[in-house]
């Protein structure tokens, strides 16, 4: 069967590329000295010995066929075929000083779902890795096995699978063919999150189809985080790579506060080296939100307004036009500032507040972020408003408030609206309120910026304006979903003898500018584990800062029992989120005529 080359997934991010060979013999000599205390070894020796973009990304466009090991090789180029495969995953032939040169063996990369029978896996996971296998992005050897504890088979597993398969990507290839080759790469394994045994039968069923390859292997941790540090002591013990990586992504939620956070962070690394972690935050995977640093940093025109001087507020804005359906059971636990604000909508601000980095390397951007989440003024209870969803009818049609699901309790209190206004103290943006809103059961559903410049001071046309300065005023907006667009708001002369102005949007709408499909964030997110890329992976101190500035808030907002403001099912949220707003003397951008 012919295997779909890995040659339409070429990404470059700086400092990427296979590792050196004077690396790689730096490392030769630390592993001569030292030896690792934790079970996965290979990883904790190779990211030892790079900068961190350098040891684990794939380069797709370097890949070349396996060479036959020589003959009577010598321990030593063993050491180094294996140190070769955890870092750069290249095939390249190198050479040292002396003229010794060694070629790697070939590898593979097994991806192990865990929890494959969930929804998350169904609907996301595996439809990512297709959309990847399509793309020619994953390795030219790879294995996709899912694990749970339900009874099934390779055929059952791969007939579960089919159903959520899409050929979105172009339809005009033989997108059926393709979707059978990779569903042959996928096989199934039952068995419990806590039994180190069926992990181990998990490692013999993955050497298998290893066939004797050096194996990479990651597992996507897709179940409830309260068995997380089961799963991965079990994956660790038993069924981690002996002489290639391993990587483990960990879904959201990381806890509930600082201390559970803290918590998981500690048991996580009993088994595991931070470097090896990959804590998910599917947002950062977003096309526009990874054109954030793109739009900033690479157009002089951004950069000197992006402060305090020009830049009167800014707006995260997230809003969904459905309730809990039926996962309230999940959403009560958390509330909307745990699911929504706490990761996603901080994750973007620090992006967005952010320093330039010295480099695009993944830990000198993370370095930023966790500049500006230090940076961030504790909230107080005054600066939030909370609110919950009620029972609407609308068009004959009655609309469920929160606590009519089965699975929420009648007097629950849980926020399904949090609106806040937040703080950056440092020179570049004291003062400047960066409002959030985050909702379920609003009139529409969007996620977007919406960054606020200040009035033109003694503007010639505040006669042609009139009183409403806030009209006037540009504000940049960048949409996340649906409909991903990035749009600047500008004064404009109207056509004509008179002198009428009114606004106009400079456009960058990317359905009409770009013909190719935008990838899901899920896509991006795991293609950046496999190649070891961590910029768009939360880093431990991230969320200790993050969970920081949050704690104290939602303890008190338990312990004093806040009533949330109610609701309509379908408005758009309570009134104190405009008050809110005023008390800074900002308008939300999204509501008005003009959006």
């Amino acid at each position: 069967m012919a295997t779909l080359p890995s040659t339409h997934c070429c990404r470059t991010y700086s400092s990427s590329s296979s590792a050196s060979y004077s690396s790689v013999h730096r490392s030769l000599q630390r592993v001569a000295v030292s030896q690792s205390p934790k079970r996965f070894v290979s990883a904790k020796v190779s990211l030892q010995s790079q900068s961190v973009s350098q040891q684990n990304v794939v380069s797709m466009q370097d890949v070349a066929p396996a060479v036959k090991p020589v003959e009577n090789e010598t321990a030593f180029k063993k050491l180094k075929d294996g140190l070769l495969s955890a870092t750069s995953g290249s095939v390249e032939e190198s050479k040292d000083a002396s003229g010794f040169s060694f070629e790697e063996s070939e590898s593979t990369v097994s991806i192990t779902v865990v929890g494959a029978s969930g929804d998350l896996a169904k609907k996301k996971i595996f439809p990512a890795l297709f959309a990847l296998y399509y793309e020619g992005c994953l390795p030219k050897h790879f294995t996709i096995c899912g694990y749970a504890r339900s009874k099934m088979t390779d055929v059952e597993l791969r007939t579960m699978v089919s159903k959520t398969l899409t050929c979105r990507i172009d339809q005009r290839e033989n997108c059926g063919e393709k979707m059978d080759q990779f569903l042959e790469r996928c096989f199934y394994h039952s068995g419990q999150y806590d039994s180190q045994d069926h992990f181990a039968q998990l490692d013999k069923k993955l050497k298998e189809h290893e066939a004797g390859r050096i194996p990479n292997r990651l597992f996507y941790l897709s179940i409830p985080p309260n068995i997380f540090i089961d799963a991965v002591r079990c994956a660790s013990l038993s069924a981690s790579s002996g002489n290639g990586w391993t990587r483990v992504i960990v879904e959201k939620p990381f806890g509930r506060d600082s201390e559970s956070s803290a918590a998981l962070t500690k048991a996580l690394k009993q088994y595991l080296e931070e470097d090896q972690i990959f804590r998910i935050d599917h947002y950062l995977g977003k096309e526009l939100v990874e054109n954030l640093s793109v739009l900033r940093f690479s157009n002089l025109i951004f950069e000197p307004l992006w402060s305090r001087q020009y830049i009167r507020n800014v707006q995260l804005i997230f809003s969904e036009d459905f309730g809990t359906e039926g996962r309230g059971g999940y959403f009560d636990n958390y509330g909307i500032i745990r699911d929504i604000m706490q990761n996603h909508l901080l994750q973007i601000l620090a992006l967005f507040a952010m320093e330039t980095p010295v480099s695009l390397d993944a830990e000198d951007i993370r370095n930023e972020k966790v500049k500006v989440l230090r940076s961030m003024r504790p909230l107080q209870l005054e600066n939030v408003v909370t609110g919950q969803y009620k029972s609407h009818v609308r068009g004959g049609i009655t609309y469920p408030a929160y606590t009519d699901d089965k699975t929420v309790p009648k007097d629950s209190l849980t926020p399904t609206f949090a609106a806040a206004a937040l703080f950056i103290d440092n020179a570049r943006w004291d003062g400047v309120p960066f409002l959030m809103k985050a909702g379920k059961a609003l009139h529409n559903k969007r996620a977007e910026i919406r960054v606020q410049f200040r009035h033109v001071p003694g503007n010639l046309y505040n006669r042609n304006i009139g009183t409403d300065l806030d009209r006037a005023t540009n504000e940049l907006v960048i949409r996340v979903q649906p409909d991903e667009a990035i749009f600047l708001k500008i004064n404009n002369k109207v056509p004509g003898l008179g002198m009428r102005l009114d606004r106009s949007n400079l456009n960058l709408h990317y359905a009409a500018r770009y013909s190719t499909e935008i990838p899901d964030a899920y896509e991006r997110l795991l293609l950046d584990a496999i190649e070891g890329e961590r910029r768009l992976f939360i880093r431990s101190d991230e969320l200790d800062a993050a969970w920081a500035l949050f704690t104290p808030l939602l303890k008190e907002i338990e312990e004093k029992k806040i009533i949330p403001e109610y609701y309509p099912y379908g408005s758009r949220g309570p009134v104190g989120a405009h008050y809110l707003a005023a008390r800074y003397k900002v308008r939300w951008g999204d509501v008005g005529l003009d959006q």
